[in-house]
């Protein structure tokens, strides 16, 4: 009974089940996010969108969570290369000419290499937020994340990077949130409609509306 939990985990239903339950959890955290991002379009020079950030990165709850936010992508990225790994090592030599497309869409088939331009995203992302934010708040200093935005998008480069990221993510959360509830098991022809269209919907919207946000600062629509 003792080795049923490692069993589990270590299993590739195990793997499986680990990678749903942090992706759930990823899906969770960009609604809270974006929400966020949000309030630059209160278009008051940034008050509003800097109390948000300041409380975020000042509250212990919050900053207890984002631990646990980096543990969920941590083990979500390890979680995937050892399932791409896995099925990479157990799939035949090459296949004889087969449709791939009659069972899965491309961006399902590319989740590797969609992930690694999500990873390079996040770490540009973190670099030009998350790490000048942390570092005011070990100096004990106040930190203008709004007129940090507004820098880092003046540059078009940047603001490409981030659009490519953007486009990226979208094909990861179309395929991840379906994929996730599947894990549990919520596949059926009467919900799996529903799902799809929920998750379809729910990449697009998350997507347009973090993409507005470096796009509106760039335009000069935002002061």
């Amino acid at each position: 009974m003792s080795n049923t939990s490692p069993n589990f985990l270590t299993s590739s239903i195990g793997k499986k089940f680990l990678m749903g339950f942090t992706g759930l959890f990823l899906i969770s955290f960009l609604v809270v996010h974006v929400l966020i991002n949000a309030c630059i379009y209160f278009n008051d020079g940034g008050v509003t969108f800097n109390m948000a950030a300041h409380f975020m990165a000042n509250n212990i709850i919050i900053r207890v969570v984002e631990v646990g936010l980096f543990l969920g992508i941590i083990l979500h990225i390890v979680q995937a290369l050892i399932l791409s790994f896995q099925n990479n090592k157990a799939r035949p030599q090459k296949y004889a000419v087969q449709n791939l497309a009659v069972s899965s869409k491309w961006y399902s088939r590319s989740m590797g290499l969609l992930g690694t331009l999500l990873l390079m995203f996040l770490i540009v992302h973190l670099a030009n937020f998350w790490v000048p934010t942390k570092i005011a708040v070990f100096k004990g200093e106040e930190h203008n994340t709004f007129e940090s935005l507004k820098t880092v998008f003046a540059n078009p480069i940047i603001l490409a990077v981030y659009l490519l990221g953007l486009v990226s993510l979208f094909y990861h959360l179309l395929h991840g949130f379906q994929s996730a509830f599947q894990t549990f098991g919520l596949n059926h022809k009467k919900y799996t409609p529903a799902i799809k269209a929920c998750g379809f919907w729910y990449a697009v919207l998350i997507t347009l509306l973090f993409a507005s946000m470096p796009i509106t600062l760039y335009l000069g629509l935002i002061k």
